[in-house]
């Protein structure tokens, strides 16, 4: 049995094909992939065999082809009738050996049940980090970095923390769970045509996310890799309930997790009663995973109302984990110290912890330029400062909550129905 997907980009040969693959007993198709990105994101899933492709789809290129090799999925081309040494060239540049005339698709059945001698065994791809010692017993922890609206810099302190956790010699996994479009990638200058977060998903919904679980990350430093986010914020719907849950638990089991989540809490009362998932759930099962939850608030005003809110509404769907809170981009202009916004902030809610990161604009746009982590960038404030948050966050002994996401119950929010994360 070989298992298709077909990406025809509107070619004329696709009804046709459909029809004589769906005629064939040893073929089934799996998908019509509307794009490339879509192709890579189903072949991630390691389910299809063999792709069967337009030669002219955008964004084809030799990348592309490289990275369906890397998911032991064969690529096959559908050319125009023509000469047939100039298509069979531009195929193989591609690095595409099987091609079939558009007037001859009979042939296609034979050629996808051909062997493909240029597929190696190797192609699979590993977990990045699979030469690691073992985790310590139990796993790592999961560590959940929320932050209220106005762009607090939630995203700049989780890369900056799981990479001060993995300069530390931790095994360590990078999440971006934000379901309004992630920016882990783009920060690290992660040019992956593939969200390691969709091919988490699609994964998980077959029961292949343990053993392929390396197919879903981008290692970007000696003990730190990446489950890169939603390439545009309307997949979110393609993240069903359950998927981020199992995603952070098996992450957990290879060491630490640190998961960059969304801004909103709100629950989506038509999402679950219809079959598409709330949006926000993604961030509502980090925190309810989460063994530690670091709340990031800015240092003015407007900051630092957003963040007195945020958690008393946090507090309601972390499920009892401790809280740790960052006040970001503290500046001498603001004209209050740090004793004075710890008044403000420690009456809202018992905290584990309270953190100041000094406004660094200078080390962040270094980082941000360079795709590199703060701590790539050399020392400075908010590398020192990150560190200190680190020693608290992730001292020598780690306890990881026993029955981590069982059995948990979030109390509704604003007219919606209760959460189970």
């Amino acid at each position: 049995m070989v298992i298709v997907l077909i990406l025809a980009s509107g070619a004329a040969w696709e009804s046709s094909v459909l029809g004589l693959l769906g005629r064939e007993p040893g073929v089934v198709v799996l998908r019509r992939c509307v794009d490339v990105p879509d192709l890579l994101a189903a072949a991630s899933a390691g389910q299809a065999d063999a792709a069967v492709v337009a030669l002219e789809a955008p964004g084809l290129d030799q990348a592309a082809i490289d990275q369906l090799r890397r998911f032991q999925v064969r690529p096959l081309a559908v050319v125009p009738t023509g000469p047939a040494d100039e298509h069979r060239l531009r195929a193989a540049r591609l690095g595409i050996a099987a091609v079939v005339p558009d007037d001859r698709l009979d042939e296609l059945p034979a050629a996808l049940q051909a062997t493909d001698a240029t597929a190696d065994a190797d192609t699979v791809v590993p977990d990045p980090l699979a030469d690691e010692p073992p985790p310590p017993p139990g796993g790592g922890r999961v560590v959940a970095v929320w932050g209220a609206a106005g762009a607090p810099g939630r995203t700049t302190v989780a890369v900056a923390v799981a990479a001060e956790l993995a300069a530390r010699g931790r095994r360590t996994t990078l999440v971006d769970a934000d379901p309004y479009g992630g920016a882990v990638a783009q920060q690290l200058g992660i040019l992956d045509e593939v969200s390691g977060l969709l091919a988490a998903a699609r994964l998980a919904a077959g029961g292949m996310l343990e053993p392929r679980f390396g197919s879903v990350q981008r290692a970007v430093g000696e003990h730190l890799t990446v489950v890169t986010g939603l390439p545009r914020p309307d997949r979110w719907v393609e993240v069903r309930a359950g998927a981020v849950e199992h995603l952070l638990e098996v992450a957990a089991a290879h060491g630490d997790v640190v998961v960059d989540t969304g801004f909103s809490l709100e629950s989506d009362p038509a999402g679950e009663l219809g079959s598409r998932p709330p949006r926000n759930q993604m961030t509502l099962a980090a925190l309810g995973q989460a063994d530690e939850v670091v709340v990031v608030g800015s240092a003015d005003p407007v900051g630092l109302s957003r963040l007195a809110r945020g958690l008393v509404e946090v507090r309601e769907v972390t499920a009892g984990a401790p809280v740790r809170v960052v006040v970001n981009r503290m500046r001498s202009s603001l004209g209050w110290s740090e004793k004075d916004i710890a008044g403000m902030v420690e009456g809202f809610s018992r905290l584990a912890g309270l953190h100041f990161l000094p406004d660094d604009r200078p080390t962040v746009d270094r980082a941000l330029v360079a795709g590199r982590t703060p701590a790539e960038v050399g020392d400075s404030p908010l590398g020192r400062a990150v560190g200190e948050l680190v020693d608290a966050v992730a001292p020598a002994s780690m306890p990881v909550r026993s029955g981590r996401g069982a059995g948990r119950r979030v109390r509704p929010r604003r007219g919606g129905r209760a959460h189970r994360p």
